[in-house]
């Protein structure tokens, strides 16, 4: 394997960082773990240290997180809001320690998992809140802040105070929040720390005031008070109402604070937050300045960062759970083990190919990670615990879900089911035909699904239109009203429009927007059955692939009695053909990025549409507003450079009932 030079490595490591440092500050969807992510920064700091004649000012090792985001309004922290330097051993620890004063005192705290805020007061009022932002500007989300349980709207100090505080999602809101979304079939949060960000970045504050967010304050920027040390801040900032963090404490001496170190490690399943770390900071506030920074670091202070926790246990089986699309995916069967503060019992393992190559085997001793991942992965065996009756898993050649033939996509990882009839694929393609950003029927949650499966009710999503209030009363759980609800749900179904319903059929890679171009386009479900390859690929959203998908799909004669099937009962199949809604938005061009609150991208496309405006599906100069909601990614980053203005939902509300602005 080639060897980088110095300066080249040093490059591509600036590239990944800020790839990353993006998707953690500002995206919240990071792709890697934080150990991952800072191992590749501790590399860069050990080159840069060799070679300090490489170093620039717009190296990662040199700013504080990401860029403050252009959907706030700016604010510049009276005192930078700065990161600290971390250490990962003990060694590490105790050479800190021993620069800075053996004999001093060090407080010693959690390392909450969260996201750096402050708040400002002024006569004892909170008069403004803003996100860390790249350390010198942040972003004013105050209204957002107002509804975090445990920030003080009002407090004793009638002075300057400026608090820092990290902003977390505690687990059990984390979960419930997950649940919902996936109920709705919405991406699921990777952790609490991301969904946290997202939350308290929402445009509408009704969002963040459902997320249960939290706080923790742990420092004081700036006040009219004077302190002489860190622990009489702490207990100030107690005395003002302020939640603080918990496990503080302050000792002194290198085995000590090993030992602190050590302690918060192993209550971290008892705090109702995640932790990543432990900071030791002196607690001598005159000391400190003495001391002062490197950079945007404190000399005075260091992060210790945790390894990522991991779990050995029997892996006793593998299944294979069959998706909408007939994919199979293996899925661990473990032992119950208990990883960061949860029980863990089955861990994802994606496909055969990642099998194979951590040499993974039934009734393996495997090493279990939960770094920053909803669902556990393995690792990798512990081969040298083997003693020959471990099994090496094969994938099914027949589907074990209706024993039809398997195989394998070509050029991919992918083993997939051929039958279109499959159960498995049934129960799921009836969840994903109901769900919101599809036909969006009520109450028809997996459960039921599976109910109207099991006594033959329902044999494909057609069979859902000729339901009965008496069938449907002699399923479990379901009473009368119940039922009349969920017929009348999948009645107002039929009234959804081409796009959701080419959207519900669920054909490979046509997502919503892929649906409304062939909507747009053809005018008929019946048209885009007969589409051809040439015709599909016309469509500016539409590639050779979906295409293909496409036709495969409108090739199969189930498919082409399910359209009958559908028309014969009455949901709507075609366009309505009207002329061009005249309104507000006459003019307007819109681009939708994100989760809308209360709103799927469908509705709101609609809603535009209604009043006269037009959606594209990406961003350019001519495009009017983007309309952001939470989880915005590269759209928005468009948007931005090229000075398109970004919208809320509510600003867009405002804009069609004529009390916002109505031009670009």
């Amino acid at each position: 394997m080639e060897t980088k030079n110095p300066r080249e490595r040093i490059e591509e490591l600036r590239k990944l960082i800020d790839f990353h440092a993006k998707k953690y500050y500002e995206d919240d969807s990071p792709e890697i773990s934080d150990y991952e992510y800072d191992m590749l920064f501790r590399e860069l700091e050990q080159l840069e240290a060799a070679y300090p004649e490489l170093v620039t000012p717009d190296s990662p090792t040199q700013r504080v997180g990401g860029r403050p985001s252009e959907t706030f309004s700016k604010v510049t922290h009276a005192v930078p809001m700065d990161s600290l330097a971390d250490v990962f051993d003990f060694g590490e620890l105790r050479a800190f320690i021993e620069r800075v004063g053996a004999h001093e005192r060090y407080s010693v705290e959690p390392k909450i998992d969260g996201l750096s805020v402050c708040l400002y007061y002024e006569g004892g009022r909170l008069v403004r809140g803003a996100t860390r932002g790249d350390g010198f500007v942040g972003e004013d989300v105050t209204e957002n802040l107002l509804v975090v349980g445990g920030v003080p709207h009002r407090i004793k100090y009638r002075g300057v105070l400026d608090v820092r505080g990290e902003v977390y999602m505690p687990r059990e809101a984390f979960e419930r929040l997950n649940a919902q979304r996936e109920e709705r079939g919405e991406r699921l949060f990777a952790n609490p720390r991301n969904a946290a960000a997202g939350s308290l970045r929402q445009l509408d504050p009704t969002v963040t005031a459902e997320r249960g967010l939290c706080i923790y304050a742990f420092n004081i920027q700036r006040c009219d008070m004077a302190f002489d040390t860190h622990t009489e801040t702490l207990e100030f900032l107690r005395e003002e109402g302020f939640p603080v963090l918990p496990m503080a404490r302050t000792l002194s001496g290198a085995d000590a604070i090993v030992e602190a170190v050590e302690a918060i490690d192993s209550a971290r399943g008892e705090l109702d937050c995640d932790i990543d770390g432990a900071v030791i900071k002196l607690d001598n506030i005159a000391r400190r300045a003495e001391l002062g920074w490197v950079a945007n670091r404190p000399r005075w202070a260091v992060a210790y960062k945790y390894p990522p926790e991991v779990a050995r246990t029997r892996l006793l089986d593998i299944k294979v759970n069959v998706g909408r699309t007939g994919v199979l995916t293996p899925q661990a069967v473990l032992e119950p083990v208990r990883l960061a503060g949860t029980t863990v019992s089955a861990a994802t393992l994606h496909n055969l190919d990642l099998i194979r190559e951590r040499d993974i085997r039934v009734g393996d001793i495997v090493l279990v990670r939960k770094a920053g991942e909803i669902i556990p992965e393995i690792i990798g065996s512990d081969t040298e615990r083997r003693d020959g009756s471990e099994v090496i898993f094969e994938m099914p050649e027949q589907c074990p879900s209706c024993r039809e033939p398997v195989t394998r996509d070509e050029g991919a990882a992918a083993y997939r089911c051929t039958n279109a009839a499959c159960p498995a694929q049934l129960s799921r393609s009836i969840e994903y035909f109901a769900s919101r950003g599809a036909m969006n029927i009520e109450g028809l949650g997996p459960a039921l699904v599976n109910q109207l499966i099991s006594t033959g009710l329902v044999q494909n999503v057609a069979d859902l239109y000729s339901l009965t209030v008496e069938q449907l009363e002699g399923l479990e759980r379901m009473g009368k009203k119940s039922a009349e609800n969920l017929v009348a749900a999948i009645e107002a179904s039929k009234t959804r429009g081409l796009a959701r319903l080419i959207c519900a059929l669920g054909i490979r890679q046509v997502g919503e927007a892929a649906a409304k171009a062939l909507a747009d386009r053809f005018g008929s479900l019946d048209a885009v059955a007969r589409a051809t390859e040439e015709e599909l690929t016309a469509i500016e959203d539409i590639g050779e692939i979906t295409a293909k998908f496409i036709r495969d799909y409108f090739s199969h004669p189930q498919a082409l009695e399910l359209v009958r099937r559908l028309k014969e009962a009455g949901v709507l199949t075609e366009s309505e053909r009207k002329g061009k809604a005249e309104g507000t938005l006459s003019g307007l061009t819109f681009v939708i990025t994100g989760t809308l609150p209360g709103m799927t991208r469908s509705e709101a496309t609609e809603l535009i549409e209604a009043n006269g405006g037009k959606t594209a599906s990406s961003v350019s100069k001519k495009t009017s507003y983007v309309l952001a909601g939470e989880e915005a990614g590269s759209k928005l980053d468009k948007a931005r450079s090229l000075g398109v203005p970004v919208i809320s939902l509510d600003q867009l509300r405002a804009m069609i009932s004529g009390t916002g602005q109505a031009g670009p």
